[in-house]
């Protein structure tokens, strides 16, 4: 009965490291990316709806995403636990999120944040942009998306923090020593005593 978010800067290694914690505590990673192109490629009502943003290259709305997430997080197989990856993004969507798992009389048990240096975070992009000829990875569209996370991120990542639930990660370094920081940051905190709120 686990229910994680992961956070981190673009290049961080976020979905990587989602992948490798969901498996070590079983349970299912959830991506907005594949909440999307799974509701695209199904063609259902809300996807057709998100498809017109994403095929005109705008980002989702908030309220189009919201209820996005809110249905998928209804699946089954998300019922005992899940790890949340790319939602939410903005302060309105953590507490969207707040009410969807009240209303399942649930709530996070953590927040994992990859931290890493904007240096390193450059050089992992250029590096990712030539292994897989991404044109788009360019150095300025990566400081732009860098600053929107920033600007978007910092005020979902002062609420985890303010309730002490943001466990911050140093994301530098070998991806699986990485994984092992945090699924100790997971335990350790999910093992200590908690004071009733």
């Amino acid at each position: 009965m686990t229910r994680l978010l992961i956070i981190g800067p673009p290049g961080s290694g976020k979905g990587t490291q989602a992948e490798h914690l969901a498996r070590h505590f079983g349970i299912p990673a959830v991506s907005t990316g594949d909440i999307f192109r799974s509701n695209v490629s199904r063609k259902t009502e809300l996807g057709n709806q998100a498809a017109e943003y994403l095929d005109g290259g705008h980002f989702v709305p908030d309220h189009l995403t919201n209820a996005l997430v809110k249905d998928r997080l209804l699946d089954g197989d998300v019922r005992h636990g899940f790890l949340l990856d790319g939602y939410p993004r903005t302060a309105p969507q953590a507490m969207e999120l707040d009410d969807m798992l009240a209303a399942q009389g649930h709530g996070l048990d953590a927040v994992i944040e990859l931290q890493a240096p904007d240096a390193e975070l450059e050089e992992r992009m250029h590096r990712r942009a030539v292994e897989q000829g991404r044109t788009d990875d360019t150095i300025d569209v990566f400081r732009r998306r860098l600053d929107l996370y920033r600007r978007q991120t910092h005020e979902v990542v002062s609420v985890y923090a303010g309730r002490g639930i943001l466990l911050s990660v140093n994301g530098s370094g070998d991806p699986e020593e990485i994984t092992a920081l945090a699924i100790a940051a997971v335990e350790q905190f999910l093992a200590a005593p908690r004071r009733p709120s």
